[in-house]
């Protein structure tokens, strides 16, 4: 009898091990469902990110329903790993699983999300293996696991699937196919147990609002941040800084921050984090004359310590076995080793006046970081840290700044899953510049920022179609460590640079705005159209049979958009690439107005430009409103009024929150901010009017004199 019981209890237990179990969802949040798997680690990318949600901006999403039949979620545990299975429908695509370069649909990958330097395909490995996908039914997956995931995205065929695949002979069906349809999203954690999070839509946007606000919602930067940035060659001296920044002005081009390279070390590669008094004899003296001409400085670190930083022996008892650059990697999750780090960040640099780093480096090659073998003090993983390094540097250098209570902006090639709020912009070494705008495409879904900076160019055409994509993104920065590249370098086109130069910075208070939506609503500034309203367009039942000379906007909507994309609420930016004169640009549901001239450009259709060289094309959405300003050389100074132009594009009624701080502080985390309503009607007479609303009492105002420009006639 005894036996028997075994023999049954044996399976009972592979029966469950093979099918799963059923995963019980608790509501953590509006439209928000946690799930537990096993017993997930105690380590993971929420507490190393350090993010809380904005329960406030939750409440105010539209309520939804759980997003699927809570039994088509499944988990179970085999091996000491957890796998997981989400519902996948015919119809449906996804998106996200990180910061992908080349492709923008996800249906159909296998990918392992593993932090890395992006090498060139898209196979999970890069700078920010986000674990979150969004699906066109309107819903967000999030796995909270610092381990490197394995995802089936549609790809695998079970044999007890509800809609199981047909089988075909392929010797008489044409129709046959070598990947045959799988109904499930599978995903492999290395780990006995996680935590699974579920966001409702009921729109691909609101899930990813919800994603983004559930992680803190995503990053204010100060004013001065989306302004123009130059990173100056690696050895440069305190001499030629100031000398770039009086090139600069001299010129009339704007310049908002500088960025020096690894030469403002004493050593670097690994660093001493302290000034090289040669290059920077006085480092105090040399911070405030930049600051006084408006100038702030971004200084290259990378996290490894040299044995001659004055800090080394400090550290070294809290850093891990192995180095990279025989520089000791300090263990960020134990309190004595950030204390010694970001203590002399703090002392050295931040307290004399320096605004933001540039966190190089914590993402790959396999061959320069730590191998999967080493191990941490803290007893956390090498794959857990290789996850995490980027965002936990990010996070501690940041609380610096917030503790002064000034805000910055810097560059990382590392973030991960929860680090929506941390100030930092990825950037890589990888140059490819259609790769780029498809990866600024995807950092809507990643939770993530990305910036397709500009370096060096072959030639003038190449430079400012580059350059005119840096201005429509959330860093506009030339990165010259190397090639020493200026804007007017190229001087064929100088003139044309110096304008959209010039052009980003009276687009600032649209921009600030973005930003603001993103911080206060979790609306990304910069995204794909599969998350814009109205891109997927009705299409008759009968379009699939016409000619698609006939009907282009069914052949346009099925394939990956991947080379335009939406620049906040009402922008839509459509660059030209080098060689290209032309270009196709799908224009969502409804009409869209010429940014630069206001003129109707189409009505939910597949439309032909040929902008010129000077020109990246751009389209306002009918009923567009985008406030602009003077062209400034810097961003306004922290609560300097500036005068306002708002230009309105269309015949629809139009509408747009204006946002208003101090543009340095954190004083808005207290109440010290405002989104004064703008809108546009027509008149008795069919006129256009607009109002802006009355500066609110006891708030910031920087809002000066208005003016309207109606650019649709």
């Amino acid at each position: 009898m005894r036996k028997k019981l075994l023999v049954f209890t044996c399976l009972v237990a592979c029966i469950s091990v093979v099918t799963g179990q059923k995963i019980n969802w608790t509501p953590v949040a509006p439209g928000i469902w946690k799930g537990v798997v096993g017993v997930p680690e105690s380590y993971d990318l929420l507490k190393a990110s350090g993010s809380h949600p904005n329960s406030e901006a939750l409440e105010k999403i539209m309520q939804s329903a759980f997003p699927f039949e809570t039994d088509m979620a499944v988990g179970r545990i085999t091996d000491g790993k957890t796998s997981l299975r989400f519902p996948l429908e015919k119809e449906e695509q996804l998106y996200g699983f990180g910061l992908n370069f080349q492709t923008v649909h996800q249906r159909g990958k296998i990918l392992q999300l593993h932090l890395d330097h992006y090498g060139g395909k898209d196979n999970g490995r890069t700078h920010a293996p986000t674990p979150f996908y969004v699906s066109s039914k309107g819903y967000g997956v999030f796995i909270n696991s610092a381990r490197y995931i394995n995802v089936y995205a549609g790809t695998g065929v079970r044999k007890e699937s509800r809609t199981p695949a047909v089988a075909k002979d392929r010797n008489t069906d044409k129709t046959w196919s070598s990947r045959p349809y799988s109904d499930a999203v599978e995903i492999m954690v290395p780990a006995p147990g996680v935590e699974v999070y579920v966001f409702a839509g009921p729109t691909p946007m609101d899930a990813v609002r919800r994603f983004n606000l559930f992680n803190g919602g995503g990053v204010l930067p100060p004013r001065w941040g989306l302004g123009f940035t130059q990173r100056v060659k690696s050895l440069y001296t305190s001499a030629e800084v100031e000398k770039e920044a009086a090139d600069f002005s001299e010129k009339g081009f704007p310049l908002d921050f500088i960025g020096l390279e690894p030469g403002w070390q004493s050593k670097a590669y690994p660093g001493t984090f302290e000034w090289d008094k040669n290059r920077y004899p006085e480092p105090g003296k040399f911070v405030q004359r930049m600051l006084d001409k408006n100038i702030r400085l971004n200084l290259w670190i990378n996290p490894y310590v040299s044995k001659d930083a004055p800090f080394y022996n400090a550290i070294q008892p809290y850093t891990g076995s192995h180095t990279v650059w025989v520089g000791e990697v300090p263990d960020f999750t134990i309190p004595q080793a950030r204390s010694a780090f970001f203590g002399q960040l703090k002392k050295s640099q931040a307290d004399i006046g320096v605004s933001g780093y540039k966190i190089d480096e914590v993402d790959g090659y396999d061959y320069y970081l730590w191998p999967d073998v080493a191990t941490f003090p803290s007893g956390i993983s090498a794959e857990q840290m290789r996850q995490t390094f980027g965002m936990l540097a990010m996070r501690y250098s940041a609380d610096i700044f917030h503790e002064k209570n000034q805000r910055t902006f810097g560059l990382v090639r590392a973030n991960n899953g929860g680090g929506v709020s941390l100030p930092y912009v990825i950037y890589n070494d990888y140059y490819n510049h259609e790769d780029f705008i498809t990866a600024l495409i995807n950092s809507g879904t990643a939770g993530v920022l990305w910036t397709p900076e500009v370096r060096a160019s072959k030639t003038a055409e190449e430079w400012i179609r580059r350059f005119q994509t840096v201005i429509f993104s959330p860093m506009a920065m030339i990165n010259a460590w190397s090639s020493g590249t200026k804007p007017w370098s190229y001087p064929e086109v100088a003139s044309q640079v110096k304008e959209l130069a010039l052009l980003r910075m009276r687009m600032m208070p649209y921009w600030y705005t973005e930003f603001a939506r993103y911080h206060f609503e979790g609306t990304p500034p910069f995204y794909g159209m599969a998350l814009e309203e109205g891109f997927k367009q009705e299409i008759k039942k009968d379009a699939a049979n016409k000619n698609l000379d006939e009907n282009p906007y069914a052949e346009a909507t099925s394939k990956e958009i991947k080379d335009q994309y939406m620049a906040g609420e009402y922008l839509l930016v459509a660059p030209l690439f080098t060689g290209q004169t032309t270009r196709k640009v799908v224009l969502p549901k409804g009409k869209w107005y010429d940014f630069y001239t206001g003129e109707l450009a189409g009505d939910g259709e597949v439309i032909t430009v040929t902008p010129g060289l000077d020109k990246i094309p751009v389209y306002v959405k009918d009923g567009g409103i985008i406030p602009m300003m003077p062209a400034m050389l810097h961003a306004p100074k922290a609560s300097e009024k500036v005068d306002l132009e708002i230009r309105y594009y269309g015949t629809k009624p139009g509408y747009y929150k204006l946002y208003d701080d101090d543009g340095e502080t954190f004083n808005y985390e207290n109440g010290a901010y405002s989104f004064l309503e703008i809108r546009v009607t027509k008149n008795a007479a069919g006129n256009f009017v607009g109002t802006i609303a009355d500066p609110v009492k006891g708030k910031p105002n920087t809002v000066g004199n208005v003016t309207w420009r109606f650019m649709s006639k």
